[in-house]
């Protein structure tokens, strides 16, 4: 799942936290979804059983990522900020400039975790500014 870089980002991929910044693209790497197949014939099961407002949203994809830099956040989606604040400051120590919105990838499911243990991996494509 996830994006090419340059493309307009419209997506909203399963959201896990209470607080969705439209710029991103949520990844949840726990959910073995192989095929576009299996994601429509998943969504259409659970329309049939529960009311899930967001599920017309959810989509598959593929996408190539270049160079990135990313980093391991600790603790409760809305703490973020501070490691983001960190991968940000080492990109432009080392040379680098964004190329592209960061995105998460969640390793923890937050109905199963305490929030302070929740994993989330914070990545941001790069491109060298030389």
């Amino acid at each position: 799942m996830g994006r090419r870089s340059g493309e307009k980002d419209e997506r909203k991929v399963l959201p896990m936290a209470s607080k969705i910044r439209a710029s991103q693209t949520r990844e949840v790497t726990k959910i073995d979804l192989r095929t576009a197949e299996l994601v429509t014939r998943v969504c259409e099961e659970l329309k049939q059983k529960k009311e899930l407002p967001a599920l017309s949203k959810l989509r598959f994809e593929h996408f190539h990522e270049d160079l990135s830099a990313q980093i391991m956040h600790i603790g409760p989606y809305a703490a973020e900020k501070p490691t983001i604040e960190k991968i940000h400051t080492y990109i432009k120590e080392h040379g680098f400039e964004f190329n592209g919105k960061h995105h998460e990838i969640y390793l923890g499911d937050p109905r199963r975790a305490a929030p302070e243990k929740l994993k989330t991996v914070l990545r941001q494509p790069v491109k060298s500014v030389s």
